[in-house]
């Protein structure tokens, strides 16, 4: 066994989304070249880990997570000399890179899923779950299992009359069979590759739907969110995930951070006690401007939005930390104000993400305060999810399609977190020389981007630039014990403690002055306001860090 650094407790996390980081060559599609040109950008940021969205080789038809080979790269994103380079380089920085794993499913491009469809059987129809229907004439789905992305998780094989195969995700992504020990030892293979390579680790797809339980019977209603105990978190899902610990991770200093979901504390505490994950990723808290149906948009509250994360933040030794993501709308948007204190906003946002206990996840184009779209059609949406839940919509509550879009747009589309990165005011905001961009670009670039926020001394980066320089070199932050205080209305404070020195930090979520009752003797070490602070006149959207002395 390898001893572990543990660096992922001392750095922090940058998300790129790969297709839309950088455009090297001009082509409309961000690549491998492009993210080796920015490092510089990013050491000067501070960050120490990338998390590379799926560059392996795929269809493209839900933008890389649908994979059709583990071992190579896409074309699109550029060749695995590429790749090494990327590595090399970052490397040179002390910047580590954490590749995303997809093993949930394949793409049916890969060639396991065509050999599986093939008439003749053979081994790989095993490594997928394809079932012969139900009836007489078997056309009827094996069960009535929902996928993720709204109707049936259960498609027709044309070479295969009568058989059916599953996929909880769009029906180009195979779901693996993780009942088969190939499927397993196929997956460690991956992992071996891209760990000899030098990666420091992996960021895990639907991680804890890997293990589905048994397709005998219909279990569930026809209702995704009925069915999901059948396939989340099982029982021998915790058990595959140690294996790979054991296996393979224990041989080298890496680490694992996981998507999750369907999460209590007991089901938290397994995946780290049973040294499955390093970390996961919680999602009690994106619903905070949502309604009871996550794809109705409702007003944004603090404790719908805090009260989750002070919850994990006490019943779990570690957690990632993120507001943001390439399947969450721009958080400013969502729990800041847009219209009057959008700076002051945005940098409340950064400091609480930087000063909770965890590993903090930034999302490209977080850094600058990159908004949601101000204007999008249906016509111009990439999402396969939005366009999905578009066509769910209008089935469900007869609505015409733009009317169904209009909903989906405020709270799913996730092609407003994907948009080309926005480097300068220049064309294409500097993301490319001008070509045609795979996604429209965001016309706020002109207004909010890298170039003009550097020559601000009071912009959204160089706050980012201050906090993320002060939490890396400070204990309190990256390895402190965390005691909320209180969350009331719209003022929220808690406290970080490491070997006897405490920091107090208070955050106003609020466009309205507001008091708060303060006791203690404190010096403020970081706000997103010049001016010296008035505990009992707090500013609309004042973020503080506080010394206690």
């Amino acid at each position: 066994m390898k001893t572990q650094s543990n660096e992922f407790k001392k750095r922090v996390v940058y998300q790129i989304y790969s297709s839309s980081f950088y455009d090297s060559n001009n082509d409309g599609w961000g690549d491998l070249k492009g993210i080796t040109a920015k490092l510089d950008y990013l050491k000067d940021l501070g960050i120490g880990i990338i998390w590379l969205s799926p560059v392996f080789v795929s269809p493209m038809d839900d933008m890389g997570y649908d994979i059709a080979d583990y071992k190579n790269i896409n074309p699109r994103f550029g060749t695995m000399e590429d790749f090494d380079e990327l590595l090399e380089e970052a490397n040179k920085r002390d910047i580590k890179i954490v590749m995303d794993l997809v093993i949930n499913h394949t793409s049916t491009e890969h060639e396991w899923f065509k050999k599986a469809i093939e008439p003749e059987e053979n081994k790989y129809r095993d490594y997928y779950f394809i079932k012969e229907g139900k009836g007489k004439k078997h056309n009827k789905m094996p069960n009535n299992w929902q996928s993720c992305f709204t109707g049936p998780a259960w498609k027709k094989i044309d070479s295969l009359p009568g058989y059916y195969y599953m996929h909880l995700f769009c029906d180009t992504q195979a779901d693996l069979n993780y009942y088969n020990e190939e499927v397993i030892k196929e997956v460690e293979d991956i992992l071996r590759f891209w760990l000899d390579k030098g990666v420091y680790g992996f960021r895990c797809d639907v991680i804890n739907k890997i293990r589905k339980s048994s397709l005998k019977d219909d279990h569930t209603r026809p209702l995704y969110f009925k069915g999901l105990k059948y396939y989340s978190n099982q029982d021998n899902m915790f058990k595959i995930l140690t294996r790979f610990r054991t296996e393979v991770l224990d041989d080298y200093d890496t680490f694992l951070v996981g998507e999750t979901g369907e999460l209590n504390k007991e089901v938290g505490n397994r995946f780290l006690n049973e040294r499955c994950l390093d970390m996961f990723f919680e999602f009690d808290h994106t619903n905070a401007d949502k309604t009871f149906l996550p794809v109705f948009k409702g007003k944004f509250k603090t404790k719908k939005l805090v009260k989750p994360i002070f919850k994990w933040q006490k019943i779990v030794p570690w957690i990632a930390l993120y507001l943001e993501n390439h399947d969450q709308l721009r958080s400013v948007n969502r729990y800041g104000n847009v219209d009057k204190y959008y700076k002051e906003s945005a940098k409340l946002l950064a400091l609480f993400l930087l000063t909770l206990k965890g590993t903090p996840f930034i999302y490209q184009g977080e850094e600058i305060g990159m908004l949601n779209y101000e204007q999008v059609k249906y016509e111009d949406c990439k999402d396969v999810a939005a366009i999905y839940t578009t066509e769910t919509v209008q089935k469900l509550l007869r609505f015409n399609r733009d009317r169904a879009f209009k909903i989906v747009n405020e709270t799913i589309n996730r092609d407003h977190a994907r948009v080309p990165f926005a480097w300068s005011n220049s064309v294409n905001g500097g993301f490319n020389a001008g070509h045609e961009t795979w996604l429209k670009v965001n016309d706020l670039y002109k207004k909010i981007n890298v170039k003009d926020e550097e020559n601000d001394s009071n912009s959204i980066l160089n706050f980012y630039k201050k906090m993320i320089r002060f939490r890396n070199n400070d204990d309190v932050l990256k390895f402190g014990d965390f005691k909320d205080e209180y969350v009331k209305k719209n003022i929220v404070s808690y406290y970080r403690n490491y070997e006897g020195k405490i920091y107090l930090i208070v955050l106003n979520f609020s466009d309205k002055k507001a008091k708060y009752c303060n006791l203690l003797n404190v010096k403020t070490l970081i706000s997103n306001y010049e001016n010296e602070i008035d505990f009992n006149d707090l500013p609309p959207y004042f973020a503080g860090i506080f010394e206690v002395i």
